[in-house]
C-alpha cells in the first residue's frame, strides 16, 4: 500500500521537548544554538529592562529551532540575485518561470538539499530590528491595537512567515513599497483605521503593482527574499499568499496561515490567509490576494483537515514524533483549526484487523489516487480496540491505518463520517457479483453539469447548399447524456454536415466527429458567421479540454464540416463540454475494489467508447476507475439501490 511521506528539516527532536525535561524550553533552545548562543544572549541583555520585548525575545528563541533556512545561504543569495533581472525583464510570466527553472535545475542544482536550524545562524541585530519593528506596529497602528500579547506573538511578532525565508528587513521593504494607499486613503469616520479596510487597501494595492499567474509544476526555488518577493510575477497560492501575509504584517495587520493538505473530494490542497480584525473576527481570504477577507469561503468544497501554520511549536507533535515507531513528519509548527471551517466529530472506529502493530498511535487517511492511493492527514491513539480521532471534518471517506513495524495497514473497512456525524462503513463482500457499466472516473461538478445539459435541443444537420437552407435534421438530442455516437440513417449523402446548438447553448461542444464507416470522415471545419476561425477548429482537434462556443450569439450557433462533395455519413461522435473526466475513447482503465485490506484489480481495457462495461464485480465494495493513460481527477464510488453510483 502506497502512502505520502514528506520528509523535512531532520531536528534534535529532543530539543523540542522540553516539558519532558528540567530544563526550560528557553535554556534548551540557546544549548542548540551552539556557537550562536552569543548573538541570542545579546538580544535577551538588550531587552532585559523592557520586560514585555523580552518575553516576546524569550518566545522567539524557544520556539526557533523548529524553524529553517537554506544551509547555503551565499548559493541562495546568488540566486536571488540572477531573479531580480528575470522578473524585471519584458518575459511573459511563463517564460521566465521556465529561466528560473532552468537556473534552479541547470546553474544552481541542489540548493534546496541541506538546511540549517534558524536558531544556530540568526544575528542579534536582525532579530532585535524585527522585534522593534513589530512592536511598532502593535503600539501604533490602530488596527492592531486590538492584539493580546499572545495574539502579537503569533500573528504579527514572526520574524519570518514561512520556512526558508530570507533574514533581509523584509518589514521595511514591503510596508515601504505597499503602503502608498494606505498613506492616502480618504478619511472617515466609519471604516477608517478597522482592521477589514486596511488589509483590503493593502491587498488592493498588491494587486495593482505584481502579476497574478499560476504555475504547477517544474518551477524554480521559491522566491523567498524581499526584493524578489514584490516583483514576484509567477507563483502557486502559497507564494501569493507569503508575499500578502509578509506586507500585511509589515503594516501592523495581524495576519496568519491556513491550509487544508487536501481537499476531501481532490488530491491537492490549498493555503490562504486569515485576519484578526479589531472585532475579533477570524477571517479568511478564499483564494490568495484575489478574494476579500471574510466572504463565501469554498462553500462546495469538503475539508477532512485545516491546520494553521504557527510559529509557536506544537508540543503534542513532537511528544507523537519522540514516542511514535513511524515518526510520520506532521509538522511541528500548525495547530488544528478544522472546526473553523467545517462540522466536525471525535470518532472511534473499529479495528478489524488482527496485524501486531508497532505503537499506540493510529492514523486517519483520505483517498488520494493517481499515484498514491491514501494519504494520511491526522493521527490518533488505540483505546480499547478503538482506532480514536480527534477534530475529524464531516462528509469525507476516511480510512484507519496502523504501522507494523515496516508498512502502513488498514486497521477498518473504508467509512464516510456524515454530515450527521454518523460513521457508514463500506464492508467488502464478494458472495455476490454482477454487471457494472461505468461512464466517468471522477465526479460531476456544477460547471460540468451545466455544460453537458447545452446538448438539449441540439440537432445533427445535413445539406447540400452551404446556407443550409435546405437542411435536413437527422437527430435531435433529447437529453444531455448523449451516447458515444449517434446512428445516422443515410442514403443520399450530403456535402455539409454540422452541429447546430440549442438556443441558449452558445453551441459550445468539446469535439465533433463524423464516421463514414468507422474511420473519421475529414473536410474543411465550418461554422455559423459569429463563430471565430480558431474556435471552429477546436471542434475538430482532439483535445477535450478545448470547446467550440460562439460568445455574443447564444442562440443558432453552430459548428461543422464541408466534406467538398456528397459524403454518406453513418454515426456522429458529439463530446460535450467537460473536464475530460468521462470515459475517453483510446483510454486504457483499471476498475479496482477495496477488499478490506488493499484495492484489488478486475482487469484493464481500453475505452472503445464513452461506457466501461465489467463482468463479475463484487456486489458490495468501494471502488475506484483508474486511467493509466493520461488526467489525474479520480474519486472511489459506491453503488447504491444496484445501480446509482455514489461518489466519494
Amino acid at each position: 500500500m502506497k502512502t505520502i511521506l514528506l520528509f523535512s528539516l531532520s531536528l534534535s527532536l529532543s530539543a523540542l521537548l522540553a516539558s519532558c525535561s528540567q530544563v526550560s524550553p528557553l535554556e534548551y533552545a540557546l544549548e542548540q544554538a551552539g556557537d550562536n548562543r552569543p548573538e541570542l544572549e545579546r538580544v535577551l541583555a538588550h531587552y532585559k529592562s523592557d520586560p514585555e520585548k523580552l518575553a516576546a525575545a524569550e518566545f522567539l528563541i524557544e520556539n526557533m529551532p523548529a524553524h529553517f533556512s537554506y544551509k547555503d545561504s551565499a548559493a541562495i543569495h546568488m540566486y536571488y540575485e540572477a531573479a531580480i533581472p528575470v522578473l524585471e525583464s519584458d518575459l511573459s510570466p511563463v517564460q521566465q518561470r521556465d529561466t528560473l527553472y532552468y537556473i534552479t535545475t541547470e546553474v544552481m542544482p541542489g540548493i534546496d538539499r541541506n538546511f540549517v536550524s534558524d536558531i544556530k545562524v540568526i544575528t542579534a541585530d536582525y532579530l532585535i530590528y524585527s522585534i522593534d519593528h513589530a512592536f511598532n506596529e502593535w503600539k501604533t497602528r490602530p488596527w492592531a491595537s486590538h492584539l493580546t500579547f499572545d495574539e502579537f506573538c503569533e500573528w504579527l511578532l514572526p520574524y519570518k512567515t514561512v520556512e526558508k525565508q530570507e533574514f533581509d528587513y523584509w518589514r521595511d521593504t514591503l510596508s515601504n513599497f505597499f503602503s502608498d494607499n494606505l498613506k492616502s486613503q480618504l478619511p472617515d469616520d466609519d471604516e477608517m483605521n478597522t482592521t477589514y479596510r486596511t488589509v483590503d487597501i493593502v491587498r488592493n494595492e498588491i494587486l495593482s503593482k505584481v502579476t497574478r499567474y499560476g504555475w504547477y509544476t517544474e518551477a524554480g526555488y521559491p522566491l523567498l527574499s524581499a526584493p524578489t518577493m514584490r516583483r514576484i510575477t509567477h507563483g502557486r497560492c502559497i507564494d501569493y499568499v507569503t508575499l500578502g501575509v509578509n506586507t500585511y504584517r509589515s503594516l501592523g495587520i495581524p495576519t496568519v496561515i491556513d491550509q487544508a493538505p487536501y481537499y476531501g473530494r481532490f488530491r491537492a490542497g490549498h493555503s490562504w490567509d486569515v485576519i484578526l480584525t479589531d472585532r475579533g473576527e477570524q477571517l479568511p481570504s478564499e483564494w490568495d490576494l484575489a478574494t476579500e477577507h471574510g466572504k463565501k469561503f469554498f462553500p462546495d468544497q469538503r475539508f477532512p483537515k485545516v491546520y494553521r501554520n504557527t510559529y509557536a511549536i506544537n508540543r503534542e507533535r513532537v511528544i507523537y514524533r519522540n514516542e511514535s515507531a513511524l515518526k510520520y513528519p506532521f509538522d511541528f509548527c500548525e495547530k488544528d483549526v478544522t472546526e473553523m471551517y467545517t462540522r466536525t466529530s471525535d470518532i472511534e472506529i473499529e479495528i478489524k484487523s488482527k496485524e501486531k502493530l508497532a505503537e499506540k498511535y493510529c492514523y486517519i487517511a483520505i483517498f488520494n489516487g493517481h499515484n498514491v492511493e491514501w494519504s494520511l492527514v491526522d493521527y490518533g491513539e488505540i483505546n480499547n480496540g478503538k482506532a480514536c480521532f480527534k477534530n475529524i471534518g464531516r462528509n469525507v471517506l476516511y480510512l484507519a491505518m496502523g504501522f507494523n513495524g515496516k508498512s502502513l495497514v488498514s486497521l477498518s473497512d473504508p467509512f464516510i463520517l456524515h454530515q450527521n456525524g454518523e460513521i457508514e462503513y463500506y464492508k467488502f463482500d464478494g458472495t455476490q457479483t454482477r454487471s457494472l457499466d461505468i461512464y466517468r472516473k471522477y465526479f460531476q461538478n456544477r460547471n460540468v453539469a451545466e455544460m453537458r445539459l447545452r446538448l438539449k435541443g441540439g440537432k445533427i444537420q445535413a445539406a447540400n447548399r452551404a446556407d443550409y437552407s435546405d437542411a435536413i435534421t437527422m437527430v435531435t438530442i433529447e437529453n444531455q447524456y448523449v451516447p458515444d455516437k449517434f446512428k445516422i440513417n443515410d442514403n443520399n449523402g450530403y456535402r455539409y454536415w454540422r452541429y447546430f446548438g440549442a438556443d441558449g447553448s452558445h453551441g459550445s461542444i468539446a469535439e465533433l466527429q463524423f464516421f463514414d464507416v468507422d474511420t473519421i470522415a475529414t473536410g474543411t471545419p465550418i461554422g455559423c458567421n459569429s463563430a471565430s476561425k480558431e474556435s471552429i477548429e477546436k471542434a475538430f482537434d482532439g483535445n477535450y479540454l478545448t470547446n467550440y462556443e460562439t460568445e455574443d450569439n447564444p442562440d443558432g450557433s453552430w459548428v461543422g464540416m464541408d466534406f467538398g462533395t456528397k459524403k454518406q455519413i453513418r454515426n456522429v461522435r458529439i463530446i460535450p463540454r467537460s473536464d475530460d473526466n468521462d470515459i475517453h475513447v483510446g483510454d486504457v482503465y483499471e476498475l479496482l475494489y477495496y477488499n478490506g485490506n488493499q484495492w484489488v484489480s478486475l482487469g484493464k481495457k481500453t475505452a472503445t467508447s464513452n461506457v466501461l462495461h465489467y463482468d463479475d464485480v463484487p456486489s458490495h465494495a468501494l471502488y475506484w476507475v483508474k486511467d493509466h493513460t493520461q488526467g489525474w481527477d479520480e474519486r472511489p464510488f459506491i453503488i447504491r439501490d444496484k445501480e446509482q453510483i455514489e461518489w466519494r
